[in-house]
């Protein structure tokens, strides 16, 4: 079985924006947020769905869906 992943980085880079920035404003630390961009540890839904909020994509968009 597949480790679940996200693509939080990938949508970050899109979107030129820092992970410093997001932390600030998920008001998380920057070591959580890296971890996160890092698929070191997921998010839970209500992260996930307040990190699409911010960065204003579905949050599909942040998860890895190749395992159809």
């Amino acid at each position: 079985m597949n480790k679940p992943k996200n693509r939080i980085k990938e949508v970050l880079e899109e979107k030129g924006i820092k992970q410093t920035w997001l932390a600030e404003k998920l008001g998380k630390s920057f070591c959580i947020v890296n971890s996160y961009v890092s698929n070191r540890r997921q998010p839970s839904l209500d992260v996930l769905f307040e990190i699409a909020n911010i960065l204003q994509v579905n949050p599909k968009d942040l998860i890895d869906s190749k395992e159809e």
